[in-house]
């Protein structure tokens, strides 16, 4: 194991973690106890991006990094940059001047992200990207979601949603424009919708990338966008489930929830009640515990300096156009939820059923088994 500076790691920044946002009432999976950590574990800092345009990253990735590094022998210090970039840097530099044995970053932009790596690079510590890709990094690893298949899942559940509504005019609503991952999701997305509207069996009306993925300009891009086209709609495709809440807010101002089809991502409380209850017709549940897993080992290995052991692990690539290099990759499956399996979240321990089956889904809950 690579030796260990003696500097310890002095974040006092008081990041406040409430999860305030529309969205952000998701109560943290159950999950079993973390195992002991050992005084002279290997350190792993984690810094998470958000918190106000999905309930994932601290209802979700926290705690289940938390256990997955825990279990894996490690001693993790999560940290949450709360979408500020300098707040992002000023944590990677406090993680680099402890000398932990690895960094885990989940950057906020490309340039954020590569500065870091760059940084943690120059000081022999090894840096995982996790879940989003920093374009022109040097990261050593990259664990995420196949993002091109999750955008895929999203255009061809709107494609179905839509089936044998000829010409029936999209509204898209996408999200950041400097993450890495919102492009993947929109080529996925367009791999199924651009076919349909070249054929002209659906009609791309507008199209627009909402800034930090934020969630009220989201809905009131999008409010501004269906008035400007005379209330008109036939169905969006929304980048996520915060993103798909703001939307499904519009369309019940004018009356037009339940009838046009939302997508989204992430299989949140949130956007799981506004599928059973009509209003968003799918959402992309992405298993967080395995991407937590997969990190866990990675930088297990990593600690070790066992690179066999973590190219064992990290088996696939992916492309880096801006760095010009292939990134070793571990990249997990999506999976496609609407009305009919949303029990699938549930009975995987993602999401509890009390989470979900509340007020005026309890019934569409028993209806469909979930409990």
């Amino acid at each position: 194991m690579r030796t260990r500076r003696t500097a310890q790691l002095a974040l006092g920044l008081g990041v406040a973690l409430t999860l305030a946002a529309c969205g952000q009432n998701a109560a943290a999976p159950s999950a079993a106890p973390g195992a002991e950590v050992a005084a002279d574990a290997p350190r792993v800092g984690v810094i998470l991006p958000e918190t106000e345009s999905s309930a994932r990253w601290e209802g979700f990735d926290r705690p289940l990094l938390e256990q997955a590094m825990a279990e894996a022998g490690l001693d993790a210090d999560i940290q949450n940059a709360q979408g500020d970039e300098q707040t992002f840097t000023t944590l990677a530099d406090g993680f680099i001047a402890s000398g932990v044995d690895v960094l885990v970053i989940a950057a906020i932009t490309s340039e954020s992200g590569a500065a870091v790596a760059a940084k943690a690079k120059a000081q022999g510590i090894p840096t995982i990207d996790y879940d989003r890709l920093s374009l022109g990094g040097s990261s050593d690893y990259y664990v995420s979601f196949d993002n091109e298949g999750v955008g895929a899942l999203q255009g061809q559940g709107l494609a179905d949603a839509l089936s044998g509504q000829q010409g029936a005019q999209v509204i898209e609503i996408r999200g950041a424009p400097t993450d890495n991952n919102a492009t993947l999701f929109y080529n996925g997305a367009l791999s199924v919708l651009q076919p349909l509207y070249d054929s002209g069996a659906l009609t791309q009306t507008a199209s627009q990338a909402i800034e930090d993925w934020d969630n009220q300009i989201g809905g009131t891009t999008f409010e501004q966008l269906l008035t400007g086209n005379g209330g008109q709609v036939g169905g969006v495709l929304a980048a996520n489930d915060g993103l798909a809440g703001a939307i499904i807010t519009v369309l019940q101002k004018y009356g037009l929830n339940g009838t046009v089809p939302v997508t989204g991502q992430d299989a949140t409380p949130d956007g799981l009640q506004a599928i059973l209850r009509g209003d968003q017709y799918m959402t992309v549940y992405k298993p967080i515990q395995e991407e937590a897993q997969a990190t866990a080992e990675l930088a297990a290995a990593l600690a070790a300096d066992d690179t066999a052991a973590a190219d064992a692990i990290a088996t696939g690539s992916v492309d880096d156009p801006e760095g010009n290099r292939q990134v070793k990759s571990v990249l997990l499956t999506p999976q496609l939820i609407t009305r009919d399996n949303v029990k699938t979240v549930i009975d995987d321990g993602a999401v509890p059923a009390s989470e979900v089956c509340v007020a005026d889904v309890a019934a569409a809950c028993a209806e469909l088994g979930i409990s």
